[in-house]
């Protein structure tokens, strides 16, 4: 039976440590499976090394049903890894929930889908979705958004338009044409009705912004979706070949906006009575344009919006559990409750969370089971440190070394008995698939690593080291026989801009071991949802009883 929310048990065995329990995770640093394109092992990680070979360690899974997604093929990521290592326990994650409701019919049932197609239906207007038309199944999946296409035919929709968002990321970086020209004939393919694709382009350049980093790629997609502005073309396909020809090597994350046009005119601009539906299950992404819907005319918006169209809209989920964005959704979020945060505050235990803009929200709202806010004003200080908005091939140690200055300064400062941080290089600058990059943003980080090493020993703490999913571990494309796939333009390996399903750290450094457990080595086979018992082990606490198992192997 699961236990109720209160103060965590002592572990008697436990001799005490001078100094703080501290968590890093190295954002998208897995074990690579092979040697081209492994970025980790490319670099020179003198610190990295150091610890594998002198800590105990395991490999730890960090991707599909190890953190609540469909299957094994389904690659991990930064939400559902921070959930993972936040509350002790896989819960099933958006994809999963979202694939169960189109399967057992309950979003079609359900009030939000009727009000919009009722909306749509009485009034003659159009139903438009909005997201990343891709199967990655990090933000969503184009199979989500065909199910609901097909039950707003049979529910007798008339006009239907997708805005499209080309992905890149999650899936092959030049892949956006087996995606768009199949739904595009998939669309030709309903009789009697109106249903065609109306705007899109890249995910980094448009709609998808997150943490407020960047909102002139909001403002660019607003002004695709809703106000038809942008370079015209025929169809979705003919923009992307085009821009394939003006700019070879561009990545779809990367494309510029498209509007569908017909004698000059946008054929699917949203308008007064519609319905819109963002239909990207993942919520990092998606707030923004949400906070764009559901702003009313005239309220305090950074971007003039110029026009704001009345109309019901809905997400794909609950992208805010305690703010309760959007006013609308489709499918329930996981219920996640009795994180690591809120039993460590329960029990009096001062932290600090920490990252840069990039990876704030996940050492703080994902890692707390999508909760904004503190479980303890008194008890926890959370310090984001601004990220530059520059491309982070241009910029690859990012702020490894800021965040690290101000560890360093909590460590010294004997305030705090535990201490989360995330270095967000491995993921972001492996995103952009430029090799060179990505092994100086592991060097960079390395070095931060080695000045957290110093600070550790002499404050006589606990260093810990994982990631969330793994990434730029696996920077090539990979045929089934394990050789690199090669571009047939540049002569060049194939980028690979996706995460990988590889295992990622779990290493404990204890300077001043006192025998308590095993130092050799941990417990294998686990999960990163066995970070949060290890930690509080090594806090000394008893873990609840229904948490994953611990990593630490007492004596």
């Amino acid at each position: 039976m699961a236990d109720t929310m209160h103060a965590l048990e002592k572990n008697p065995a436990w001799k005490g440590r001078r100094g703080p329990v501290v968590l890093v995770i190295m954002d998208g640093v897995g074990y690579g499976k092979y040697e081209d394109g492994d970025a980790v092992k490319a670099a020179r990680m003198k610190y990295l090394d150091w610890f594998t070979a002198n800590c105990p360690h395991t490999k730890l899974k960090a991707h599909g049903t190890a953190v609540g997604l469909p299957s094994d093929d389904d690659m991990g990521n930064s939400e559902v890894g921070h959930n993972a290592m936040g509350c002790g326990r896989v819960f099933a994650q958006g994809a999963k929930l979202v694939g169960e409701s189109i399967a057992n019919g309950s979003m079609f049932q359900a009030d939000t889908w009727k009000k919009l197609v009722a909306n749509v239906n009485s009034k003659g207007s159009a139903l438009h979705f909005i997201g990343l038309v891709s199967d990655g199944n990090v933000h969503s999946h184009i199979d989500h958004l065909k199910a609901m296409i097909s039950q707003a035919y049979k529910d007798g929709v008339k006009k239907l338009r997708v805005h499209a968002l080309l992905d890149g990321r999650d899936v092959d970086p030049t892949s956006a044409l087996n995606y768009i020209t199949p739904l595009e004939e998939f669309l030709a393919g309903f009789s009697g009705v109106d249903y065609r694709i109306a705007s899109g382009g890249g995910r980094m350049y448009m709609t998808m912004d997150r943490y407020n980093a960047d909102w002139s790629m909001v403002e660019r997609g607003w002004k695709a979706h809703v106000l038809g502005e942008g370079r015209m073309f025929e169809s979705a396909t003919k923009a992307i070949e085009t821009y394939r020809a003006e700019i070879p090597g561009v990545l779809d994350q990367d494309m510029h906006e498209f509007v569908i046009a017909e004698n000059g005119k946008p054929v699917g601009t949203i308008e007064d009575g519609d319905s819109v539906i963002y239909f990207n299950f993942r919520g990092d992404r998606a707030l923004e344009i949400t906070r764009a819907f559901e702003t009313p005319k005239g309220g305090d918006f950074p971007f003039d919006r110029i026009r704001v169209p009345s109309v019901e809209y809905a997400g794909m989920m609950e992208y805010d559990g305690d703010a309760h964005v959007p006013a609308q959704y489709l499918v329930n979020p996981p219920s996640i409750d009795r994180t690591m945060g809120e039993y460590l505050t329960k029990t009096g235990v001062k932290l600090l969370a920490i990252s840069e803009t990039q990876k704030y929200g996940h050492v703080t709202y994902f890692f707390n089971g999508n909760k904004q806010g503190k479980f303890d004003e008194k008890l926890e200080d959370y310090i984001e440190v601004p990220s530059d908005v520059v491309p982070f091939e241009q910029r690859p140690w990012m702020k490894c070394a800021e965040i690290t200055d101000k560890v360093i300064e909590a460590i010294k400062s004997g305030k705090y008995d535990h201490i989360r941080l995330n270095f967000p290089n491995g993921d972001m600058v492996g995103h952009t698939g430029v090799f060179n990059a990505v092994v100086c943003s592991m060097e960079g980080m390395d070095l931060q690593l080695g000045r957290l090493k110093s600070a550790i020993e002499e404050a006589g703490g606990i260093l810990c080291l994982t990631a969330d999913h793994g990434n730029s571990d696996d920077m090539y494309e990979h045929a089934k026989d394990g050789s690199v796939k090669m571009d047939k333009v540049s002569g060049e390996p194939k980028a690979k801009t996706s995460h990988s399903l590889n295992p990622v750290p779990g290493i404990i450094y204890d300077p001043e071991y006192k025998g308590e457990y095993d130092n050799t080595k941990l417990n294998d086979g686990l999960g990163i949802s066995s970070w949060p018992a290890t930690l509080m082990n090594l806090m000394g606490y008893k873990e609840p009883s229904d948490y994953d198992k611990s990593m630490i192997i007492w004596k």
